[in-house]
């Protein structure tokens, strides 16, 4: 799978801002292509649909089309779907994918008794939208409030077909990227990438991260793969901060990357030295890289100057704010921001809406697995690398040259 385009440098830094000021504008003026709110009262269901973008997909395989993740929440508002729906049209375009984006969210408690009929139903109202049927929506797929795999199982059953719901069971023809941490594989490689950019060794190299959740556990399997050490883990369903002075045993880490919760709480103790209740300590760890992987905005202007790592590549959504991306780069410290980083979901939902393995085959061989997770690599690593030579070339930090990058792709 090509990259849509290959961002190219701009030729100074007055002429690096100036494209990015028109290009900002540009995106800022931008107003949703489908906005739906669908109800059904008698079932106390309500939810949205939200195509932010879809002239990016035209000459793509899937044609006009914007994609993202479900989201239910009991206090979602259609305001909420917006928002994630603009940033999907970022991360889209960052990732080179010929693919708008999207957003979709059920007003639901996941903890509800009905919320299978629920969620039915709201697939049902959705129908009209879908791209399968004629419409832009590009269809369901896994997010907060989800409950992986029932969501696939509960959508392929209402639709009668696959074709609108990504991240399935490969069973099922999909490439089960929660369950495959392809996401946090991308993340992972954006820090390996970042290392050896800078002449540094990931074998041995140490790192810590904050929130071991899906994500975080995901960078930990693959990071660790690469032969680094976990010094420094943070998240409060194991109490708080860890430190690791000799990094962990294989029991441990195999406990924590599947969250075993009772394993991992019987050997913290025994490998690790308790360092503080507060959950984030593990953003000020001494370390080579630091992953942080659990809520935005995270690091801020107020706690900027407690890192200590030298590199950081970002699994969660958007957890530096952009003050605190300028004193880190002020500070030499190098950030490869979620934009780029965090891609992987949103590519293996593409693989899996373009792959020509069928169903049969994928469920014999994970074919779509390891199409997801080669061209996640690919991309990742290219786009690091792209970032360092422009940063490098004009000067700036990292986070306006992801921004350039995804609004390049989006707009020329």
């Amino acid at each position: 799978m090509p990259l849509k385009q290959k961002p190219t440098p701009p030729l100074s830094q007055e002429n690096f801002y100036n494209q990015l000021t028109k290009y900002r504008h540009r995106f800022s003026e931008m107003e949703p292509e489908l906005e739906v709110t669908v109800r059904d009262p008698s079932m106390e269901v309500e939810g949205y649909v939200v195509v932010w973008n879809t002239g990016i997909a035209e000459d793509g395989p899937l044609g006009a089309c914007g994609k993202g993740g479900t989201r239910v929440l009991p206090d979602l508002e259609i305001k909420d779907i917006k928002r994630l729906a603009r940033a999907m049209a970022e991360k889209n375009a960052a990732a080179g994918l010929p693919l708008g984006g999207a957003k979709s969210g059920l007003k639901c408690d996941s903890k509800d008794p009905d919320y299978e009929k629920k969620y039915k139903r709201f697939v049902e109202l959705c129908k009209p939208f879908l791209r399968e049927n004629g419409g832009v929506f590009g269809g369901f797929g896994y997010d907060v409030g989800c409950l992986p795999p029932k969501n696939a199982h509960w959508a392929v059953e209402q639709l009668g077909s696959g074709k609108s719901f990504t991240g399935k069971p490969v069973e099922m023809g999909g490439t089960d990227y929660d369950r495959e941490g392809i996401a946090g594989l991308g993340v992972a490689v954006a820090g390996r990438t970042l290392l050896k950019e800078n002449g540094e060794k990931v074998e041995g190299a140490s790192f810590a991260i904050q929130g071991l959740g899906a994500m975080g556990a995901a960078v930990l399997r693959y990071f660790s793969g690469y032969g680094a050490v976990l010094k420094t883990l943070s998240d409060p369903k194991y109490g708080g901060t860890w430190h690791f002075e000799n990094g962990v045993s294989d029991e441990l880490l195999n406990a924590l990357i599947v969250q075993d919760l009772q394993s991992v709480k019987k050997r913290l103790h025994k490998e690790g030295r308790f360092i503080s209740e507060d959950a984030s300590q593990a953003l000020y760890s001494d370390v080579d890289i630091l992953f942080p992987c659990a809520l935005e905005d995270s690091i801020t202007e107020e706690n900027v100057n407690f890192i200590e790592a030298r590199f950081i590549a970002e699994g969660a959504n958007n957890p530096t704010t952009e003050e605190a991306h300028r004193i880190l780069y002020g500070k030499n410290i190098l950030v490869v921001p979620d934009i780029l980083a965090n891609p992987g979901g949103i590519i293996a939902a593409y693989v899996e809406m373009t792959s020509s393995v069928s169903d049969e085959e994928n469920a014999e061989t994970g074919k779509k697995v390891s199409e997801a997770k080669l061209i996640t690599e690919q991309r990742v690593e290219e786009n690091v690398k792209t970032l360092l030579s422009i940063m490098k070339e004009v000067d700036v930090s990292p986070d306006q040259v992801g921004d350039y990058m995804s609004y390049q792709r989006l707009f020329v």
